[in-house]
């Protein structure tokens, strides 16, 4: 690292667990981000600040007005632009020595199956049933950890899904894909701000720890927040043998 590197990670590399062999897996890291709106936002903000060295942004809309109240990675300049590319311009700023690719296109299965292998972990932050299995079949089928979260109303939830270890289960594990649950758009049930806001820091986290391999992941247990009381419970989830993706 450089001087100047040194001094921008100084309080990680002051971290025992972290330090200067930790940090430096982080700058030679890539992170695949799905979603670049109210998950995606801080989650990838957090990476940048972090040093990660390379981060893939994939999402297909543009900045609405409406995304402003939560999406704090981008501004009312940014509305009618992709989010990608108004994301892209927020990182670079925060961190200039982080690479950032962009892709403005659903995350289908062709997509994944190039992109997934490429990254050493993927944030699954879209809002998409259809996508989010398609995303965890890549992952699964790659062996690349996945950290899922979600947000509507005041309730978040995320989870890892470890494809590197046998004991851990998948996304379909829980949502099967022929039981879909009921779509919760924020679109039309409304999502408290901040709550987003956690949840994606929470993602960026568990990234961080992937990449750095500190601490205990969230793999088999499924963490919930109730915003509006701020209660946290968490739910162990085992590995479904039956599961049609991972089993």
């Amino acid at each position: 690292m450089q001087d100047d590197e040194l001094l921008r990670y100084s309080r990680h590399i002051l971290l025992n667990e972290i330090g200067i062999e930790g940090q430096e897996r982080i700058l030679a890291s890539h992170a695949l981000v799905i979603g670049a709106g109210g998950l995606g936002s801080p989650a990838a903000m957090y990476l940048a600040c972090a040093g990660v060295g390379t981060i893939t942004l994939v999402d297909h809309d543009t900045v609405d007005l409406t995304n402003l109240q939560r999406q704090i990675a981008h501004h009312t300049a940014s509305v009618g632009t992709s989010k990608v590319s108004s994301a892209h311009a927020c990182l670079s700023a925060l961190n200039p020595n982080t690479m950032v690719r962009t892709h403005t296109q659903r995350a289908d299965t062709t997509l994944l199956d190039a992109l997934v292998p490429q990254a050493d972990v993927v944030l699954d932050c879209c809002d998409n049933f259809t996508t989010r299995q398609a995303i965890n079949e890549a992952c699964v089928k790659h062996k690349i950890p996945l950290v899922s979260g979600a947000a509507v109303q005041f309730d978040g939830q995320i989870t890892t899904f470890d494809a590197r270890n046998e004991r851990s289960p998948c996304y379909a594990c829980i949502y099967p894909q022929d039981t879909p649950p009921e779509e919760a758009q924020c679109a039309t049930m409304g999502v408290f701000a901040p709550l987003v806001g956690i949840v994606g820091a929470t993602q960026a986290a568990e990234a961080l720890k992937v990449i750095t391999r500190v601490g205990d992941l969230l793999s088999g247990k499924l963490l919930m927040l109730n915003a509006k009381h701020m209660e946290w419970h968490a739910l162990h989830i085992p590995r479904n043998r039956m599961c049609e993706v991972c089993g």
